[in-house]
């Protein structure tokens, strides 16, 4: 065991705004303060926490989902070798391994997600995927945050796992389109991993144990700063695991802390016709002045005996930002507290097994808007967007659901699947402000009125259930199969509460999509095809009102090979899907008409690895990524041509124990944009970064 200091985390947290980085400390100091007691044998499995499988002392409760979802549909998993191999700095690059996935990244950690759909970006859009870390949701029911995956620790991961096409028949609401869930670090051994590159990055990561009979305790902390590629863009990060694993009489117990905080400074888009290649302007921010500060803590604690398994878990988290994208940059704040608990109890009787339980979870989220002063611009900017408190609201909210899975053997090579889900989410309203559309003052605003509109006190409830049905038939080494299934959404708290130009009562459904897929898939190959079609989309229409009547559809083919060829691994990763609207929309100034493309839905995706040994202990891989072109506004009238990157890394093992490392983004220096959008008449970008190069040592000690 090494003694872990608390100084690189505190470091990372200077001459940033203050953030609770205590705990990484603390944790530390947990660690080295403990018992000295006789190293255990590693845990088993990636999926159970540790790289290298053998015999394990304790077996702990399931983490995964894999096994939860069966093997029908499209799921994937990003093991810890793969994680590690990649050295992503942003979850962006190691989505680019699952085909149908895109993290378009945005300034520093920020990011959007889509898998099999668009980019989404309307205020309560990310509640279209489900966020997961050890097969729990990272945040509640109803109070998404569209960059919900700074909040774990995928540097450290003993594997990520995403799933392609609706789940919320296994998973829940919010895994309307997908789900990605983390399986979050509990480590059995000491190591320490160092690196350093482009703009003055550096990024620490360590992790140790203590083992003491059938009980151990592992801890990983990690932290990284960079000042940014462009102006005023730097950020600190740090997160920490603490898992702790025992038996109570005939129960395994696997409980985790979770950690993570993020200190940002924040640049905007750049605005102009192909910004992205201008060279002064692919550095410039214009919104120096923009920050993000939010920290999350996340404790649960996983007890098994046989096929019961039982996980109470809390959830706390606060975010602060200024709203620099809109007129008078009003300054937010929100936070949530949570606490629920998930039961599950397997069964088998001869050729069906399956599983039941059920889910319950409490909610407290509040949101608070204020805008510092007058907003700049035309008179009608300024009449209707005053300065003052917009919004000062907080939501209580109850979940509740019932599930099963049903696996059926009803002949030698065919199998049937069967899952449903019934869930109940309920909100009670408090409006802690003025009522209506007025300034803060009372007053009224010109021009028809303020934009921000304070709904009164209400309570709503939504009911949803989802279901999915598949057939599976052995071939040789692989397996085919058809799934048919369903997902929901409910309405997020900002599209019921947080309204605008007037509108004082929403009347939304939930979200709904039906989803028919045909796959194949063996040790070396997956191939699916798809269809899905979306109702009771939520959007803001002409008059600025949340409503929910838009309607999509879409249609595309995945695919991913995997094969190794002596030193050689090749892995390829593409996608082409069509996402079109299938309705007439007047959505804010632009008419959408049914049959036009989805904004921010590239038709093809996908990415290309070799990995070859080039010595022996010297390893390199080579990875292509591609964006294809897509449009970048509802109406179809304006596009972005797409683009190919370059990415290089290699590895030099200097003996058992102590391994240099290092990785070049950007090889061919390609000018690109990580995201491109188009507003208020302009086409405006995200920046892509040129050519960087990295360089670190990683060490593990013999037996580590």
């Amino acid at each position: 065991m090494i003694h872990l200091s608390a100084e690189p985390v505190t470091h990372l947290c200077r001459g940033l705004r203050p953030g609770p980085c205590a705990w990484m400390s603390l944790s530390c100091l947990l660690l080295v303060a403990g018992p000295a007691l006789k190293a255990q044998a590693q845990a088993k499995g990636a999926l159970t926490g540790s790289a290298e499988p053998i015999e394990e002392l304790l077996v702990t409760a399931p983490r995964s989902l894999i096994d939860r979802t069966g093997s029908t549909g499209s799921s994937a998993l990003i093991d810890a070798a793969a994680i590690e191999r990649s050295g992503a700095l942003h979850p962006n690059e190691l989505a680019v391994q699952v085909p149908g996935v895109w993290v378009s990244r945005g300034s520093g950690q920020e990011h959007l997600t889509a898998i099999r759909s668009a980019v989404l970006t309307g205020p309560g859009a990310c509640g279209a995927f489900a966020i997961l870390e050890d097969g729990l949701p990272i945040r509640p029911s109803g109070f998404c945050n569209v960059n919900n995956l700074f909040e774990l620790n995928t540097v450290q991961a003993a594997g990520v796992e995403v799933f392609r096409g609706p789940a919320s028949a296994v998973l829940g609401g919010n895994a309307l389109r997908g789900a990605i869930n983390s399986i979050s670090p509990v480590p059995t051994s000491t190591s320490l991993r160092v690196e350093g590159g482009a703009y003055d990055y550096y990024r620490v990561s360590a992790t140790a144990a203590l083992n003491f009979g059938d009980q151990s305790l592992g801890l990983a902390v990690h932290g990284d700063h960079s000042n940014g590629y462009r102006d005023a863009t730097g950020y600190g990060q740090q997160r920490a695991n603490l898992g702790h694993r025992m038996r109570v009489g005939n129960w395994q117990v696997l409980t985790t802390l979770s950690a993570s905080n993020l200190n940002q400074e924040t640049g905007g888009f750049v605005l102009g016709d192909d910004a992205y290649e201008v060279g002064g302007l692919r550095r410039s921010n214009p919104n120096p002045e923009a920050y993000r500060d939010a920290w999350s803590v996340r404790l649960a604690s996983h007890w098994q005996r046989g096929d019961t398994v039982i996980t109470p878990y809390a959830r706390r988290s606060r975010m602060t930002f200024l709203q620099h994208f809109l007129p008078g940059q009003p300054l937010e704040q929100n936070e949530q507290n949570s606490a629920g608990v998930l039961f599950r109890q397997g069964f088998e009787r001869g050729a069906l097994r399956g599983s039941f339980g059920a889910q319950f979870e409490i909610l407290r989220g509040s949101l608070f808007e204020d805008q510092d002063g007058p907003t700049q611009g035309s008179a009608f900017l300024v009449e209707t967007r005053p300065a003052g408190i917009h919004y000062d609201y907080e939501v209580d909210g109850l979940m509740g659901a019932a599930f099963y899975d049903l696996n059926w053997q009803f002949a030698e090579r065919w199998r049937l699947v069967h899952s449903a889900r019934l869930e109940q989410l309920r909100y009670d309203y408090d409006n802690r402000f003025l009522v209506g559309n007025t300034r803060a003052d009372g007053t009224t605003c010109g021009f028809g009125g303020c934009r921000y509109t304070r709904p009164a006190d209400r309570d709503d409830r939504f009911t949803d259930l989802a279901g999915r049905l598949g057939i599976l038939r052995t071939l040789g080494r692989g397996e085919a199969y058809l799934q048919v299934g369903s997902g929901f959404r409910a309405p997020q708290i900002t599209e019921l509460y947080r309204l605008q130009n007037g509108q004082l009562v929403t009347d939304l459904d939930s979200e709904q999509i039906l989803s028919a897929e045909l796959g194949y898939r063996d040790e070396h190959l997956s191939v699916a095809l798809f269809r899905q079609r979306t109702r009771n989309l939520i959007f803001r229409d002409a008059d600025g009102f949340n409503v929910s009547d838009g309607r999509t559809r879409a249609l595309g083919i995945e695919a991913s090979v995997r094969q190794r060829l002596g030193a050689h691994r090749l892995e390829l990763v593409a996608s082409y899907a069509r996402h079109e609207y299938d309705a007439d929309i007047q959505a804010g100034f632009e008419q959408i008409e049914s049959g036009d493309e989805v904004d921010t839905a590239p038709r093809w995706l996908g990415s290309a690895r070799w990995g070859w040994q080039l010595a022996p202990g010297l390893d390199s891989e080579l990875e292509l990524v591609h964006v294809g072109s897509h449009q970048i506004n509802a109406s179809n009238t304006a596009s972005y041509p797409g683009h190919w990157l370059v990415n290089w890394r290699a590895e030099y093992r200097i003996n058992d124990a102590l391994t240099v490392f290092g990785r070049v983004h950007n090889l061919l220096d390609e000018r690109y944009a990580e995201r491109a959008d188009f507003a208020f008449g302009n086409e405006r970008y995200f920046p892509g970064m040129p050519r960087q190069l990295y360089l670190g040592v990683s060490w593990r000690p013999a037996g580590g």
